[in-house]
């Protein structure tokens, strides 16, 4: 960027050479061949007449030159150009007096460091956020999410019965856990019906290290009560409930059949050898 009346201003970069050699050659004139060779070099001579007849009036516009009244560069008829403004060189070193006293930095150079600063210091905080919740989640008890239960009969009347035994099992899973899992049970995502399920979601949305998925079958003059202990994010079973009753006494059997299942998933989970790793894959 040329300085204009001790401001910098921008200037694309082949016009920004174009004024660099006519500046090297101040108060010469520089033919129009010079040009060519010292920017364009071995280009065509078709884009080099494109190329000089756009950078030239592009520095006369960013200096605010006239070609009429020229005070940068002058046009030099048949001959080319002639930059007859007067050139003050600057030193590349600072006077060696100067050297051991300490540059005062630009405002550009000041700001780029208190950004480069604060964006250091984000990355930090991000990172001491991150190993904070890892350890957070490997000292909090897994999340265990219960499904509700599938009615596979064809008795419409055995859906109240399996939303039944689903808050049964909520229930008695969260009397049975003693602090060692949590339970959601009420959540919408684990109440919508098998064909909306994605338990990829449950284990995101829940952070769910388990999930209990249950169906209530026709077994002839009985019920076939299913429950599945599922490990996420893997889906991998770790153990499976199987009952066998007569409808005869309904809550009799929604209370026994969640208990069963209550006892037999939280030792399940106790002994569990990848609880913890799976509750940090689904919690990270």
């Amino acid at each position: 960027m040329p300085p204009r009346e001790g401001a910098l201003v921008r200037l694309q970069l082949q016009p920004a050479r174009v004024l660099a050699f006519l500046v090297e050659r101040a108060d010469q004139v520089v033919s129009r061949d010079d040009l060519h060779r010292a920017v364009w070099g071995d280009e065509t001579f078709v884009d080099f007449e494109r190329g000089l007849n756009f950078c030239i009036p592009q520095i006369r516009s960013t200096l605010k030159d006239d070609s009429a009244d020229p005070t940068y560069i002058r046009t030099v008829p048949r001959s080319g150009y002639q930059f007859i403004a007067s050139v003050q060189h600057i030193p590349a070193h600072a006077p060696e007096s100067s050297k051991k006293e300490a540059a005062p930095r630009s405002p550009f150079t000041a700001r780029m460091a208190t950004l480069a600063f604060a964006l250091i210091a984000l990355a930090a905080l991000a990172f001491l956020a991150y190993r904070f919740r890892s350890v957070q989640s490997a000292t909090q008890p897994p999340i265990l999410a219960v499904l509700r239960f599938d009615n596979e009969t064809n008795d419409p009347g055995i859906k109240s019965f399996s939303d039944a035994l689903t808050d049964n099992v909520v229930e008695q899973l969260a009397s049975q856990s003693s602090g060692r899992y949590r339970v959601i049970g009420n959540a919408q995502i684990v109440r919508l019906p098998r064909e909306q399920r994605d338990l990829k979601a449950i284990a995101s949305s829940l952070h769910a290290g388990y999930v209990v998925l249950g169906q209530v079958q026709s077994n002839g003059t009985q019920v076939r009560i299913l429950a599945h202990l599922i490990r996420l994010p893997d889906q991998t079973h770790i153990w499976v409930v199987r009952m066998d009753r007569p409808v005869t006494d309904r809550l009799g059997l929604e209370y026994e059949a969640a208990h069963n299942i209550a006892a037999a998933f939280s030792a399940r989970m106790s002994t569990d050898p990848d609880r913890a790793a799976s509750f940090l894959s689904t919690s990270n």
